[in-house]
């Protein structure tokens, strides 16, 4: 148990060291994840510029407003611009203010403003510009602490994208920060924002101080010491905005406390519950000694005693202790009980195969009587010049011979249709000239196998429903046709054939048939049982038209 107890320790060790790296490695994961979902309302942000910027109505109005020369006509279009920036503005959370600087430098805006210098608005206005009509971000600086994203606005009615002016938004960076890691951990600790050298958030301009922590991975963490306490640090770099890296400290008890004191318990509880199980096991082990000697004893007279004798009951079951000694008792006694069930089992079977051996013997009798008997009659027809009856008489021994064998299962096409031609030979004396039968082989395929009686009972079936309905002659033609992985014997006749209902009940198992020889059903299984799932018979029939039945088989030789 000691050693048991110290492999388990390494190993809950080693496990607490994985755990502790994936918990690690998740917990970084926050800071990605809190990224990705400010980058997400910061991609909303630029989405609205570039819908006020490209908006119908205030590119119609800033170019009215420089085409018009008439005061009043110019207040109306500086109202219209103002409301549709509103009804932008009001229902944007993270948004100051949206406003929009016309060509020859009117203001328009929306939101509560943020006080610039004009030399800050100025440069973003050039900034702008220089985006072409794409977003710019402006970061804050010492002037202004807050983050705006520009955009120029450009005609695209007549596509001149002619300078209409400039939109910029004010946005509350600091809001969007705050409500992202509100749910997280990272709210317990310092968050940074940076884009190269500038700080994006706070706005404060208190943040960490990174360069005296080492070096970490691109995206990665570490447990740093600062003044005594440690932190856990962490790093991600954007893939969406470029030199954006976002950094957070949290104290490293505010995320781990309780997985450090779970894991101090459960050590603890081990430790105790192995000093107790120790304690019982000393215990345990003297209560089993002596029922185990008993039982051994036992074991050792069972070879050499009746098993008939009462001394192999034991004791009673009702006395038996349910514990693991008990339930070898009663283990032993079960035993005991079922050897001497098996030997009168045996004995009995050998008694019942006995019987049916003796039965099969005197079974093989009858149709070896049977034959016998056909063959008389052949020799008699031939004596008293009856040809017909003769070879009637040799094609039914035939058959008889085939169909009551058991030695084969499997057997060749080039067996099964000798089998199929003394069967017609029978049918031809009764039905002369109205059965017309067709063969189409070729010899290479005489050497494949089928399973036993597959072709006579449809030949069987075509005579039955085919040829006996009809006045006219019937025409029952079976051959081969090779396909590339298999071999499909076709048995086909000129008959009435069958409606589709009645096709579809075939081919579903659901048609009553008069005759009580070998059904399609019996066919199919055989063939699937000696094949697989992939090989049966297919039934197609067009009424007034005659029924074809296709067997599919695979090229299988034997051996």
């Amino acid at each position: 148990m000691i050693i048991c107890f110290s492999i388990t320790y390494f190993s809950v060790q080693y496990a607490y060291s994985i755990y502790d790296e994936q918990l690690y490695i998740k917990s970084s994961q926050v800071l990605d994840l809190s990224s990705n979902g400010i980058e997400n309302e910061l991609k909303k942000i630029e989405r609205l510029s570039f819908n006020v910027a490209t908006d119908i109505n205030i590119q119609t109005d800033l170019e009215e407003l420089n085409e018009t020369a008439l005061d009043y006509q110019k207040l109306i279009i500086r109202n219209a611009i103002t409301d549709k920036l509103v009804q932008y503005a009001g229902y944007e959370k993270y948004v100051y203010s949206i406003e929009i600087t016309d060509a020859d430098g009117n203001e328009f805006a929306a939101g509560q403003r943020v006080v610039a210098t004009n030399e800050k608005i100025a440069a973003i206005r050039k900034e702008a510009q220089g985006g072409a009509g794409e977003n710019r971000w402006i970061y804050p600086d010492q002037e202004n602490t807050t983050m705006a994203a520009a955009r120029q606005i450009r005609s695209y009615k007549t596509f001149d994208f002619n300078n209409l002016g400039t939109v910029v938004i004010w946005v509350r960076i600091d809001q969007i920060v705050a409500d992202i890691i509100a749910g997280s951990e990272l709210k317990k600790g310092d968050m940074v924002i940076r884009a190269g050298d500038r700080i994006i958030y706070p706005d404060s301009g208190e943040s960490i101080d990174v360069t005296g922590f080492g070096i970490i991975d691109r995206n990665g963490y570490m447990i740093k010491k600062v003044a005594g306490k440690s932190f856990f640090f962490s790093q991600f770099h954007s893939t969406t905005f470029e030199n954006w890296v976002y950094y957070s400290l949290v104290p490293f008890d505010a995320i781990f406390n309780k997985i450090i004191l779970m894991k101090q318990i459960l050590l603890i509880s081990f430790i105790a519950s192995l000093l107790i199980l120790l304690g019982l096991a000393v215990k345990f082990s003297r209560s089993i000694t002596k029922p185990m000697d008993d039982l051994m004893a036992k074991m050792k007279e069972f070879p050499k005693s009746d098993l008939t004798q009462s001394k192999f009951e034991i004791v009673e079951v009702e006395l038996l202790p349910m514990d693991e000694v008990g339930q070898l008792h009663r283990t032993f006694r079960m035993m005991i009980q079922q050897i001497n069930e098996l030997i009168t089992e045996n004995y009995a079977k050998q008694l019942t195969i006995r019987d049916a051996q003796f039965k099969a013997l005197q079974a093989q009798i009858n149709p070896h009587f049977l034959y016998n008997t056909l063959e008389s009659i052949n020799w008699l027809a031939k004596g008293n010049g009856q040809p017909q009856i003769s070879k009637m008489v040799e094609s039914l021994g035939f058959l008889l011979r085939n169909s009551i064998s058991l030695q084969d299962t499997l057997i060749t096409v080039k067996d099964e249709l000798e089998v199929v031609l003394n069967y017609i030979t029978i049918q031809k004396f009764r039905f002369e000239e109205r059965l017309q039968f067709h063969m189409e082989f070729l010899e290479p395929i005489g050497h494949h196998r089928i399973p036993k009686l597959t072709l006579q009972p449809l030949v069987e079936n075509a005579i039955h429903y085919a040829l006996e309905p009809m006045i006219e002659p019937c025409t029952i033609t079976i051959r081969a046709v090779e396909e590339p992985s298999r071999l499909v014997l076709i048995v086909e006749d000129n008959g009435p054939g069958m409606t589709p209902e009645q096709l579809d009940q075939v081919r579903k198992g659901e048609m009553r048939t008069a005759s009580k020889g070998i059904g399609l059903k019996n066919i199919e299984e055989r063939i699937v049982i000696a094949f697989g799932e992939t090989y049966g018979i297919q039934v197609d029939s067009e009424h007034g038209k005659g029924t074809r039945i296709s067997i599919y088989i695979p090229y299988y030789l034997g051996g």
